[in-house]
């Protein structure tokens, strides 16, 4: 892709930020017949706020209460969703991963209890030129568990090139494996590749995991469609993987591809 846009200079830290060491958390239980946030502990920048109803799913945003992640920062977050539990996790914008001294790095760790339902689905990551970040995904899943878990990331700002990322993604289902996922953005060699990511600017995944419904008396098929692929997986679930030239066309995609893992759609 080309631009007649100036490159925007990497951008230099705060000289009086400290690296972050923060840590917050979401726990729910059933009380009464629905579901109820035991614990939302939050550590700035990561700021937890409910905004669900009373009754349904219990609905949390995360909002970013401080510039970055930046370079030296470690950011965890962990998520317990109960048995019969559903939790539901957003974010108010985009994260904006800045350099700094050292690598950021962003981890997530999930439970889902027997029966329960998680849907993650954070606005997207943009890689800020000069960046060196690592994500790191570790989703646990009992039997019965459903799961909707979205990750969009942008390579750099408009008219910038992005940083480096290195993105994890490890999930099991009954405690047998379902996805082993890893890439890494802001290599030169790999970026411009025409095997791998071509004149993206772009790229995004969405896990669909749990029970088939009974509609579904087998795996749905492979399906490739305008940068975009649905592949079931081998275990109870479907993971959806797109490539585009900006966010909106990326969102679209992925959009396009769950549809694909409904029954009944095709």
């Amino acid at each position: 892709m080309t631009t007649s846009a100036t490159p925007r200079p990497p951008v230099p830290s705060p000289p009086d930020r400290r690296s972050l060491d923060a840590r917050a958390a979401v726990v729910t239980e059933l009380s009464g017949g629905r579901t109820v946030l035991r614990t939302l502990r939050s550590d700035p920048p990561l700021t937890l706020r409910q905004t669900g109803p009373a009754t349904g799913p219990a609905r949390v945003h995360l909002v970013s209460t401080a510039a970055g992640p930046l370079g030296g920062d470690r950011l965890e977050l962990h998520l317990d969703v109960a048995p019969g539990t559903s939790l539901e996790l957003a974010s108010v914008a985009s994260t904006l991963v800045l350099p700094g001294p050292g690598e950021s790095v962003a981890i997530v760790e999930a439970r889902v209890g027997a029966g329960a339902s998680l849907r993650y689905a954070p606005e997207p990551v943009v890689l800020a030129a000069g960046c060196a970040h690592r994500m790191i995904v570790r989703l646990a899943m009992d039997e019965g568990a459903s799961v909707y878990w979205r990750e969009e990331i942008v390579f750099g700002r408009f008219g910038e090139r992005p940083g480096t990322c290195h993105a994890r993604f490890d999930a099991t289902a009954s405690g047998v494996p379902l996805l082993r996922q890893e890439f890494v953005v802001g290599d030169p060699a790999v970026d411009g590749s025409p095997a791998v990511y071509g004149d993206a600017r772009c790229v995004g995944s969405v896990l669909v995991a749990g029970p088939r419904p009974p509609a579904l008396k087998s795996p749905p098929e492979a399906v490739i469609g305008d940068g975009c692929a649905v592949l079931p997986l081998a275990g109870p679930g479907t993971l959806v993987s797109a490539l585009a030239p900006d966010a909106p066309t990326l969102r679209e995609r992925l959009t396009w591809g769950e549809s694909l893992c409904e029954p009944g759609r095709s």
